[in-house]
Parts: C-alpha cells; structure tokens; sequence
C-alpha cells in the first residue's frame, strides 16, 4: 500500500546556548516551546557551552535522538565551544545516514542526514537534511557556504530525491528603512564592502544563489511571512531557514512563542510523495 508522509520541521537559534553564566533556566524555557511545537526534525544553533548533560536533557524533553551536536571550526582558544545539532524523532523517521560536510569551509557547521520516514518499507520517500549555521562576519563566507549546498537543489547523483535545510542563515531579508538604526561597527557584516571600504546594499547573495539553484522558501508563499524588525538586538533582521527542494513539497507555519522567546525561529510542514508502506 502507499502513503503520504509529513512531518514538522523547525530551527532555532538558542542564543548562546540558553545559558547565562551556567544557568539552565532559560534553556529549560525555550526546550518547553520547542516541545509545544511538536517537531520531528530540529535543527539548533549557538549550542554554545553545552555538554552530553544539556543534550541528553533537550533531545529527552522533546522525545528526540540528536543525530550530531558538531562544534563550530572558527572558535575562540580558550573560550567555551560553539556547536549546531540536529535531531530526529525515532517514533516518525529513521536515519539511513549522516555526515559533517564543508569542514574548513563552514564558520560554523553543517550536517548531513539521510532519513527516512518511519513507515516507509523502501528508499522511495528518502530524503536529505541539512542543518547549518551560516558565517557572522561577510557575506563572502556566507555565499561560499551556500555553494556547498546547491548541488542539492535537484536531483544530484548518489542523493535522494528530496531535501530540507534548517539554518540560521545570518542574511537579512530586506534593505532597512534607515542603516542609522543599525550600529556602525555591524555594517560590515550585512552590506556588501566595496572596493574603496565603503558600504553598498545588502548583501543576500547567499540566500540568492540557493533560490536559483532549485532551493525554495516556503516563506514566499506564506500570507504572513516571518518578518523580524530590524534593528532587534542591535543588529539586522535575519531569517531563519526551513527551506526545501521542489520535492518534497513544503507549506510554512509561522511558529509562536511566548514571550521573552528570542525569535530566531522558523519551521515548515513537510508533505512528500507517496510511499511504499507496510
């Protein structure tokens, strides 16, 4: 018999990885959203300072396996470890495979899962996760970064049929009203730099690139797309990414949280194909 597959898949910037001088409590708070948001596929950012403990509590909290927690390569010596991970629920998917891609590439990380949804009796409905976080500084790094995924923007040889990428992209999604609301020392991470050091516009080359290598955001359908102010926190907006191949089909759901949450969150509802099931 077939069936149709689909699961939530949601990313989340921590913050420093929920911690404030060693205290938990505020992770505790954001692992409670996540859990209200039932996600099947997670991916988080700025795990900064967490051990196997803080792990294990997520991924238990949430009923989640953590397919890799993968340390960030540019870090400070000493300073306390920076890391993205993923995670899956065994109860909806199976993972088929993983790896760490783009080491000596990637600022921070990205990982790669084969998965498979729970169900499925063969490889028809496989499919690709990505989840990453791309670089702070430039928009250089950040388009070197996305040219390691575009080849995943269609069918690729020895790669399933389907793909989603959960990332904080570090891309802001739209020019300001007015860069005075942006601090001065920040420009240089969000604009391009031209050859004389002066600032042009923003930069979103990435996010660019991936839209026309066959990546799609589902945001860009949605009626009411996630739309963070600029100027949050004193730097630019920055859109988080649940982005997918045309198969599988995706839908976006704006999450909410209560408040106090920091929104660098974002999540779609996943449909694919039929599959063979038992």
């Amino acid at each position: 018999m077939t069936a149709t597959a689909s699961l939530r898949a949601i990313t989340y910037n921590t913050f420093c990885g929920g911690l404030d001088a060693g205290d938990d409590a505020r992770l505790r708070v954001q692992t409670d959203m996540l859990a209200g948001l039932k996600p099947d596929l997670l991916c988080l950012q700025e795990c900064t300072g967490w051990t196997n403990r803080h792990l294990c509590q997520v991924a238990n909290t949430l009923r989640m396996v953590p397919i890799a927690m993968v340390r960030s390569r540019v870090h400070r010596e000493p300073g306390t470890p920076n890391g993205t991970t993923l995670l899956y629920k065994p109860s909806v998917l199976q993972l088929v495979d993983w790896c760490a891609l783009g080491q000596g590439v990637f600022h921070h990380a990205l990982i790669q899962a084969w998965l498979r949804p729970r169900a499925a009796v063969d490889d028809s409905c496989d499919f690709l996760a990505f989840g990453t976080h791309f670089a702070w500084p430039d928009g250089d790094g950040r388009l070197r970064e996305a040219r390691m995924l575009t080849d995943y923007g269609g069918a690729f040889p020895g790669a399933p049929g389907g793909a989603v990428l959960l990332g904080d992209l570090n891309t802001p999604d739209r020019e300001p009203d007015d860069w005075a609301v942006i601090p001065k020392n920040l420009h240089s991470r969000y604009r391009f730099v031209r050859p004389s050091g002066k600032f042009g516009g923003t930069d979103q080359r990435a996010v660019h690139v991936l839209l026309e290598s066959g990546w799609r955001d589902p945001q860009m359908s949605s009626v009411t797309p996630l739309r963070l102010p600029w100027g949050t926190s004193g730097t630019p907006s920055r859109i988080p990414g649940a982005w997918t191949t045309p198969s599988p089909p995706a839908t976006y759901r704006r999450p909410t949280t209560s408040s106090g949450i920091r929104p660098l969150l974002g999540g779609s509802q996943i449909t694919s194909q039929s599959c063979a099931t038992s």
